[in-house]
């Protein structure tokens, strides 16, 4: 899952850095709906927890498509099969409760986070990748959590919202990083 020629980082980074940006204010905006949505799974709760994975797997196809300059990426493939998949099951999950959401989630969290920690290694070149491969492993961590917390007598989704705005501040601290690496050079 590594870049397989970085010659021209610098071409992508203005692209990253908008993605990045756009990341960041879905995130918040995505954890504050959750937050206000309540504990029951509601039809519109069940479209914010589809929408999660399925806007990843639209920033993905955004972010490989802005890659190419700098060569392929493969791990933004495997993120792209991850979140198609997780959308799905977490779609599926939601009918049968809070618990079952809650381990799907968590189990893409762990494989997604594997897989923004190799691409943000991976692209240590281009500048403002400490953030992502943080970000990835704080994302593994929280995974296992969720899948945990799924055992609980009470699982609650608020703590998703948290991991969102997380995961949001992040990619923020990744952007404007990667705004400092672009006036470097």
């Amino acid at each position: 899952m590594t870049s397989t020629a970085s010659a021209e980082p610098i071409a992508a980074t203005p692209a990253l850095r908008r993605l990045y940006v756009i990341r960041f204010v879905f995130a918040a905006a995505w954890a504050a709906l959750l937050l206000v949505s309540g504990p029951e799974l509601t039809v519109g709760t069940k479209l914010l927890l589809f929408l999660y994975p399925a806007f990843d797997v639209a920033a993905a196809v955004a972010d490989a498509r802005s890659a190419r300059a700098a060569g392929p990426v493969k791990g933004l493939y495997a993120n792209m099969a991850a979140s198609a998949l997780a959308a799905v099951g977490v779609g599926v999950a939601s009918t049968s409760g809070v618990a079952d959401v809650l381990r799907v989630w968590g189990a893409w969290a762990v494989v997604s986070g594997l897989i923004q920690l190799l691409v943000g290694v991976a692209r240590r070149p281009m500048g403002g990748q400490w953030a992502m491969i943080v970000s990835g492993g704080i994302s593994v961590l929280a995974g296992a959590t969720f899948i945990r917390s799924a055992t609980q007598d009470d699982p609650s989704l608020a703590t998703l919202a948290g991991y969102a705005t997380l995961g949001g501040i992040f990619f923020l601290v990744s952007a404007i990083r990667l705004s400092r690496s672009t006036a470097r050079s």
